[in-house]
């Protein structure tokens, strides 16, 4: 049997300081790991004129996980190719339909699971002779099963509670949505369930996300709900991310933009790059021991060795090393 393989995309801004240090922590746990680099965002427009350039995709494709950094830049804000749009692609190629966001805090504890690749984001969209602009919302009920089903599995493995987040008092696809997702909803009978509007949604995730579990939800919604719980629980920053698949690798990035006003100045936080690595190592290669000591080594990093954005003085590469000392220390 092949090693397994792990594309890194370091991609654009602060994209390439993270990247390196979550390529040196899966070295250290993972050494039998076979990590490619390949190009993505603005600078795979600047080298191939794409942002997701064909061999990128390919090894992708091939690999058993892939591992990205944020993309984005603003030279090619107002551009008609822009970074972004490689990782719409990817997503799309990879059929990385489940999104997953894990947040926590203190005693906030939330796994928000958004679906990824249909949606608004993924609907017909243009401009009509009169100037009007249309963005359509479509969901076939097989997407929203299988979503469905990754977001109750989940919520066995952990308190066994589904919110199941939509706005059907208004919408048609969400009312689809809440239809399927109660006709899942004996197969799983040790998930209570509750369904939720949105705008109440962001309300309680606000004042008291202590009351969430897992949490399902269509694209749009939870890109913005997503979000807010990363707020509530550190910031973007720290938030990590997975998006999986039923049949090929999945991807694992950090939330946070490139931050192009930092980049090169070695102080942009690894948090949610080396956070991104361990769901990777338990998602993607299930290896649940190696993402578990690396969660809790940069909980120690956090505590011992935090970056300029959170009151301390660490560089990115300090964070890293002080993660990889920690995870020699408990892993020997």
């Amino acid at each position: 049997m092949s090693s397994p393989t792990v594309v890194l995309l370091p991609g654009d801004g602060v994209g390439p300081e993270v990247a390196r240090e979550a390529r040196l922590v899966l070295e250290l746990v993972a050494p039998d790991v076979a990590v490619e680099e390949r190009l993505i965002g603005a600078a795979a427009i600047r080298a191939a004129g794409d942002p997701l350039p064909g061999e990128t995709l390919a090894a992708c494709r091939d690999a058993t996980a892939v591992l990205k950094g944020p993309v984005g830049d603003p030279e090619f804000d107002a551009a008609d190719v822009r970074p972004e749009q490689g990782l719409l692609r990817l997503r799309g190629a990879l059929d990385a339909y489940a999104n997953l966001r894990p947040s926590v805090w203190g005693d906030v504890d939330l796994l928000v699971v958004r679906e990824l690749v249909g949606g608004l984001y993924f609907g017909a969209s243009g401009v009509r002779d009169d100037g009007t602009v249309f963005d359509t919302c479509e969901y076939h009920p097989s997407q929203v099963e299988r979503v469905a089903r990754r977001a109750f599995a989940l919520a066995q493995t952990r308190r066994g509670a589904l919110t199941s987040i939509d706005k059907a008092n208004v919408l048609e696809t969400s009312r689809m949505w809440r239809r399927v997702v109660n006709e899942i909803a004996p197969e799983f009978p040790d998930v209570s369930v509750e369904h939720m509007l949105v705008d109440n949604a962001a309300m309680q995730l606000a004042t008291t996300p202590q009351q969430f579990d897992v949490i399902v939800t269509e694209n749009m919604f939870g890109d913005i709900l997503s979000d807010l719980a990363a707020a509530v629980t550190g910031g973007l920053g720290l938030a990590p991310s997975a998006s999986l698949s039923d049949s090929g690798p999945g991807i694992f990035e950090p939330v946070h933009g490139s931050a192009p006003d930092i980049a090169g100045r070695g102080i942009a936080n690894p948090t949610a790059m080396l956070r991104s690595t361990a769901l990777l190592l338990e998602h993607g290669l299930g290896r649940t021991a190696e993402a578990q000591a690396l969660v809790r080594a940069v909980e120690h990093a956090l505590a011992t060795s935090p970056t300029s954005d959170l009151g301390g003085s660490a560089s990115t590469a300090e964070f890293g090393a002080v993660v990889r000392e920690q995870l020699a220390l408990t892993t020997a």
